[in-house]
């Protein structure tokens, strides 16, 4: 059984940073793309950010762009997202999302696997 556990968030104040982190059981996603995606109260989920197989092409949304960062270290099975210069807007359920393809789009039809998310949460 595919298992995505997220863990690193929590609560902090703006303009200060986070780290989540994605490890992987059940399979191994060395040869997927990997992502991020979060849910804001009344919102849809969006997309945040997406890592091909290796590492190589990396796809931020527009509004967090220069703040965050992805990355994945396949030998460990397990993907990151480095958030800095947070802002009270970026308060959200981050879920992990395990690919079922190499690359990745902004939409979900190439995510085969979800986390059950981890809370982050940006005081003004």
């Amino acid at each position: 059984q595919v298992q995505l556990v997220e863990s690193g968030g929590g609560l902090v104040q703006a303009g200060g940073s986070l780290r989540l982190s994605c490890a992987a059981s059940g399979r191994t996603f060395w040869n997927y793309a990997m992502g991020w995606f979060r849910q804001a109260p009344g919102k849809e989920r969006e997309f945040v950010a997406a890592i091909s197989w290796t590492g190589g092409s990396t796809w931020y949304a527009d509004s967090v762009k220069g703040r965050f960062t992805i990355s994945r270290d396949n030998a460990k099975n397990t993907q990151y997202l480095t958030m800095n210069s947070l802002k009270p807007e970026d308060t959200a359920v981050y879920y992990c999302a395990g690919g079922a393809s190499r690359y990745a789009t902004s939409g979900t039809s190439w995510v085969g696997h979800w986390g059950q998310g981890t809370q982050v949460t940006v005081s003004s």
